[in-house]
C-alpha cells in the first residue's frame, strides 16, 4: 500500500507540472521530424494475449487478471512513476463492480499534452449473437484492437523521443449496460472525467480508438467527433489520404456514436475525436461490422493491414505534424 501510496503521489505530482491549457483553434503541418515505424504484427499478438485470457468482464476473474496484463506492460514502457490505476466502485443491476481506468504517462518532460484513450472491457451479453445472446464476447475488436495499438504506442514512446507530451488512458466499463440503457455504459470515463487525478488538467486534444482492427473496417469522420474537433479529423483523414488509405478512412461524414469521447468532452471540454469501425445506411442509421457484439468477435477476422495503417496515421500525426 505504501509503494502503491507513493507511485501515486509522484504520477501526480508530474502531472500537475505538465498539465496546460488547450488551445482554441488546433493547427497542423509537417515538421519534418522521423517517424518511427509501427510494428502491426506485435500489437495483433497483444489483442491475441487479451483474447486469450477470455471476455474481459468486470467482476471476474479474467478482468482483474487483463489489468494485470496492463499495468505490468504499461509499467514496463513508461515506468512504475508514471503508471496510475484509478480505483473504483459502482453498483450496477445489483451488483458492485470492483472497476479500473489505467494513465501512463510518456514524455512527461513536455508541457503540452495530448490523450490516447480506448476501452479495455467487454461486453458481458452478445445481444446480436442469434444462437448465444446470453455468453460475453471475446472483444478482440471491440475492446482489444484498441488497447492492442496503445500497447504497441507504448514500445514506440519508450523507445524514441516524442515532440508532444502523451498519456495513454484505458477506460473500464465502457460496454457493460444493456442495450438501450446508456446511463450505464461508460463508467470509466464517467468517472475519470468527474474525477480527475488532477485538476484543471487540459491536454490539446484526445483521440479514442475503438474497433480499429477488424476485417472490412471503414472509419468515416464521426459526427460527434466533426462537432468537437473538426481541424483535428481532417487532418487525420488527409494523412491517410496521403499514404494511400483513403479506401480504410472514407471522405465521408459517420454517424453520431455514443462512445467515451462524448462523455470526455461534455465533463472535460478536452476535444476527442472517435476512430471507429462504422457505416451509414441509406436511412441515416449506423450499421456496426457484422460479429458486433456476437461470438464472431475474434481473433479471425482480426486484420493486420487495418492495425498497421491506422497505427501509421495516428504516429505520422504525433511525431510529424502537431505544431510546437
Amino acid at each position: 500500500m505504501k509503494l502503491k501510496n507513493l507511485y501515486l503521489t509522484t504520477f501526480l505530482i508530474s502531472l500537475l507540472v505538465i498539465s496546460c491549457a488547450p488551445d482554441d483553434d488546433l493547427e497542423f503541418s509537417e515538421q519534418g521530424r522521423e517517424v518511427p515505424a509501427f510494428d502491426s504484427e506485435r500489437a495483433v499478438d497483444y489483442i491475441r494475449q487479451q483474447v486469450e485470457l477470455g471476455p474481459r468482464v468486470p467482476g471476474t476473474e479474467t478482468h482483474r487478471d487483463a489489468m494485470d496484463l496492463y499495468r505490468d506492460h504499461f509499467r514496463s514502457t513508461a515506468g512504475n512513476q508514471a503508471v496510475f490505476v484509478q480505483e473504483f466502485e459502482q453498483v450496477v443491476y445489483g451488483d458492485t463492480l470492483q472497476l479500473y481506468n489505467l494513465i501512463a504517462a510518456f514524455g512527461l518532460e513536455h508541457s503540452d499534452r495530448i490523450v490516447l484513450a480506448a476501452h479495455w472491457d467487454t461486453r458481458p451479453r452478445g445481444e446480436e449473437d442469434p444462437e448465444n445472446p446470453e455468453l460475453p464476447i471475446p472483444g478482440a475488436d471491440d475492446g482489444a484492437s484498441g488497447v492492442g495499438v496503445l500497447m504497441e504506442f507504448a514500445n514506440i514512446f519508450a523507445e524514441h523521443d516524442l515532440p508532444i507530451g502523451v498519456d495513454i488512458i484505458l477506460f473500464d466499463g465502457e460496454d457493460y449496460g444493456e442495450e438501450g440503457d446508456l446511463d450505464n455504459y461508460f463508467l470509466g470515463s464517467r468517472y475519470w472525467s468527474q474525477n480527475p487525478p488532477v485538476a484543471g488538467y487540459a491536454p490539446r486534444f484526445g483521440i479514442l480508438l475503438d474497433m480499429v482492427g477488424g476485417e472490412g473496417a471503414l472509419f468515416p469522420k464521426e459526427g460527434h467527433s466533426m462537432r468537437f474537433a473538426p481541424s483535428l479529423v481532417n487532418e487525420i483523414w488527409s494523412i491517410a489520404d496521403e499514404f494511400g488509405y483513403s479506401d480504410l478512412f472514407i471522405d465521408e461524414r459517420g454517424g453520431m456514436i455514443a462512445d467515451d469521447h462524448i462523455i470526455v468532452q461534455q465533463y472535460t471540454g478536452i476535444p476527442m475525436i472517435n476512430i471507429i469501425h462504422h457505416r451509414v445506411r441509406e436511412d441515416g442509421s449506423v450499421a456496426f461490422p457484422p460479429y458486433w457484439h456476437t461470438q464472431d468477435d475474434n481473433m479471425d477476422i482480426i486484420d493486420s493491414t487495418v492495425i498497421q495503417r491506422v497505427g501509421d496515421v495516428v504516429l505520422e500525426l504525433i511525431y510529424n505534424r502537431i505544431e510546437p
